[in-house]
């Protein structure tokens, strides 16, 4: 009888230590309900490694977009952490792109290299669009999505998802989707810590007036006959692209510059630099030419704009 009470006791202490184990590993035990309010973890997403690190995510690949209310979008994370959160860049591809193709670009992979998360949002299928997916950017069209509301839920889910840092966020896009960025910054200063957009600005009629300040830097291609920099009429004169150089005095206004023109200049290397610093301070106004037509951004470009960012956003952990 002592023999078997003994046997039985062992029996339960083995599967005590075999629910305590199971419950350390993440999952609830067999026949053991999660606790109250507490989800037990899906099959195939880890928990969350020890220190607080960030789950590991089940999506944001080139094949398994991201999925929030009003679309998807793809990431590129950065192979060093370090522990820490890491700062992100938002692209908004141009008219016919997708985030899916944008996250195999070189200037991705270069940011990445950076340290920063890049995440590319997918645009919608423009109905009678003759160049593809696209962004609801002009507030005189009919829009297809709030893009607003759509650039907060990306946010939110990717530094939740991802372990990003919320304070360290710039937008960037490339054509339609650096017109996209000029908007979404004009309506509110406060959505991204930094913005620059690429070969795309305002439409006419122009905004004559924008929140601020920002911290912006717009880069242009000297010979850029699609969006010039003086911009151009389409569809015979129905719609205009706006004036680079009239944007950049609406972002004067808005930094409360003291100088109509540009006070620094820097024409060393590929990018020609303009910079206002007459201006509010926690500001930033810069635009940089370079000696090309109407061609993506480039592994360069991303050298060159995150010398900016961690110039005007300061060392990570600063602000």
């Amino acid at each position: 009888m002592a023999s078997l009470l003994l046997r039985m006791a062992l029996a339960i202490v083995a599967l005590a230590a075999f629910a305590h184990a199971a419950v350390a590993a993440g999952a609830a035990p067999t026949g053991v309900a999660a606790p109250a309010g507490v989800a037990a973890p899906a099959a195939g997403v880890a928990a969350p490694a020890a220190g607080g690190a960030a789950p590991a995510a089940a999506c944001g690949g080139v094949d398994d977009a991201c999925q929030v209310p009003l679309g998807d979008y793809h990431v590129v994370l950065p192979e060093a952490r370090e522990g820490r959160k890491a700062p992100a860049f938002v692209y908004f591809h141009g008219a016919g792109g997708s985030g899916r193709t944008s996250a195999q670009a070189p200037f991705a992979k270069a940011l990445a290299a950076r340290g920063y998360a890049v995440i590319l949002p997918n645009g919608l299928q423009r109905p009678g669009a003759r160049f593809g997916p696209g962004w609801s950017f002009r507030p005189e069209s009919p829009p297809q999505r709030d893009e607003m509301a759509f650039t907060h839920e990306m946010i939110e889910d990717a530094v939740a998802r991802f372990d990003l840092d919320p304070s360290r966020i710039v937008l960037t896009g490339y054509s339609i989707g650096g017109s996209l960025v000029w908007y979404l910054a004009c309506r509110d200063a406060h959505l991204a810590a930094a913005y620059a957009p690429y070969a795309g600005g305002f439409w006419r009629p122009q905004p004559t007036r924008c929140a601020g300040p920002v911290k912006l830097l717009h880069t242009h291609g000297w010979r850029d006959q699609t969006v010039p920099l003086e911009g151009r009429p389409l569809r015979a004169g129905a719609i205009y692209q706006g004036d680079i150089f009239e944007g950049l005095q609406t972002w004067r206004a808005a930094n409360g510059c003291e100088l109509l023109r540009a006070d620094v200049f820097d024409t060393d290397g590929r990018f020609w630099k303009r910079r206002w610093t007459s201006c509010q301070a926690g500001s930033a106004l810069e635009l940089a030419l370079w000696a090309g037509g109407h061609e993506p951004p480039d592994a360069e470009w991303a050298e060159m704009v995150a010398d900016w960012v961690e110039e005007v956003l300061g060392p990570e952990g600063a602000q």
